[in-house]
């Protein structure tokens, strides 16, 4: 009866995996990079040299062709470590499956096998400082000239801008709304291409975050994904897997501050006694692993649906990635709170997890814009 609900023995062994990468090359090293905003370049490659840089990209094109739960299982367990080098290795995910499913045969070539090995790293530029929730309304123009389109444009909040080399970005081809967009390949060295100051944000530190500036970039037709009109549609395709994939960091994140704060609380005494022996804190420990389980049962179901492709996909994927971005945050802050004063330090890892998944709730579509896909696919039916 419970075998339904289980992991297969298969993603057990993907799951330790990751895991095993996670308690060695990033947990020890995740407070370091968050003080001195190192973005972890070395560590980000290794992870490649696992398959994790290809996780969903064909065999066909060197990717080892899981599936969204197994990529959600794999985000989960490093974001144990530090949510913003996993959240960054699902980007790049995202980025090289969009190549590889809806790539021409040349693009692909040209691509994928320095991003499978991570040679080269990948950005996905579709937020535009006067168009974030409302993707549709994107201004980044590419105008056609013989053999190339002429991008111009600025995209916002792009992570592992000026670092990577490698821009998938959604340009609009045509008319206004979802129906212009196309989308395209960009690179770092092109002439034209160039980035805005590195943003100061409240977490995400171990990762880069800038404008991409386009100024009459020239980009060969060929390096179009897709083809011209389609690239909203690839947008969204591509978001029901990030959703999942945030949604997963959310809940390692979440998971690793759950365990600090039952050992914390086993190992602060107060008035004689240990704080995990009072009722309200076994009270608070036991809905925080409640809630956490229930999103994380809600997630993998809909990592099983998006890879199943299921018609209610979206729904489930935007359902899952509301609930364990909130789940998650919560539980975080009242790990925070078990800790008294000393969560508020530096020296322990809650406040960074705090800083950390404060913004999952707002990238890869802010939960509000959550709860309108639900709702509208609700009264649809």
């Amino acid at each position: 009866m419970t075998n339904q609900f289980d992991l297969t023995d298969d993603q057990r062994e993907i799951q330790d995996l990751a895991r095993k990468f996670t308690a060695d090359r990033i947990t020890p090293h995740a407070a370091e990079w968050d003080e001195k905003h190192i973005f972890p370049k070395d560590t980000i490659k290794a992870a490649a040299e696992l398959g994790f840089a290809a996780i969903y990209v064909s065999e066909e094109s060197g990717g080892i062709n899981l599936g969204r739960l197994e990529s959600a299982i794999i985000m989960e367990a490093m974001a144990y470590g530090c949510p913003a080098t996993s959240a960054f290795i699902s980007i790049h995910n995202m980025a090289s499956w969009m190549i590889d499913r809806f790539g021409s045969q040349t693009v692909k070539e040209k691509y994928l096998p320095d991003l499978v090995t991570m040679e080269r790293m990948a950005s996905y530029c579709l937020t535009e400082p006067s168009s974030g929730s409302d993707a549709a309304a994107l201004k980044t123009k590419a105008v056609r000239d013989g053999d190339h389109y002429v991008v111009t444009g600025t995209k916002q909040f792009i992570s592992g801008a000026g670092e990577n080399e490698v821009y998938v970005t959604m340009v609009r081809t045509g008319e206004e709304g979802p129906k212009g967009i196309s989308c395209m390949v960009i690179e770092k060295d092109m002439p034209g291409v160039s980035f805005g100051a590195n943003e100061r944000k409240l977490g995400w530190h171990a990762q880069p975050t800038r404008q991409v500036i386009f100024d009459s970039v020239r980009v060969p037709v060929e390096n179009l994904v897709g083809g011209e009109g389609e690239g909203f549609r690839i947008a969204m395709m591509g978001l029901d897997g990030g959703r999942l994939n945030i949604g997963a960091c959310s809940l390692g994140g979440a998971q690793r501050c759950l365990d600090e704060a039952i050992q914390y609380t086993k190992d602060r005494k107060q008035f004689g006694t240990a704080i995990a022996d009072f009722q309200n804190t076994q009270f608070t420990l036991a809905d925080m692993a409640t809630e956490l389980e229930a999103a994380r049962a809600l997630l993998y179901m809909a990592a099983a649906k998006v890879t199943a492709n299921a018609p209610d996909k979206t729904r489930f994927a935007a359902m899952a990635k509301r609930l364990a971005t909130d789940t998650g945050s919560s539980v975080v802050d009242r790990a925070l709170q078990l800790h008294g004063g000393y969560g508020y330090l530096q020296d322990y890892p809650i406040e960074r997890f705090w800083r950390d998944l404060r913004v999952h709730s707002i990238l890869e579509g802010t939960n509000q814009v959550m709860r309108m896909i639900v709702g509208r696919e609700l009264t649809r039916q």
